[in-house]
């Protein structure tokens, strides 16, 4: 049960940590500059859909990181 546990909360930590740095920053750098020349190609609809959509994830993401942190700590 723990190999499973510490197995999903690696892929889970990879996929949080993936999902957090292609985020553009408040700062909006160099990724501004870049999600600027998408939201003219694509429309700016199509920038805040994909903004919505990794704010979600980060939140899914992170509060099972928790919950599989929480577990893994109960059956060790």
């Amino acid at each position: 049960m723990t190999t499973i546990l510490i197995v999903l909360l690696i892929i889970n930590a990879i996929a949080l940590i993936t999902v957090v740095l292609l985020q553009s920053g408040r700062s909006a750098g160099l990724s501004g500059a870049i999600s600027g020349g998408a939201e003219q190609l694509m429309g700016k609809q199509k920038a805040r859909g994909i903004e919505a959509f990794l704010s979600k994830a980060t939140v899914i993401l992170a509060v099972l990181f928790f919950v599989l942190t929480i577990l893994l700590a109960y059956f060790i």
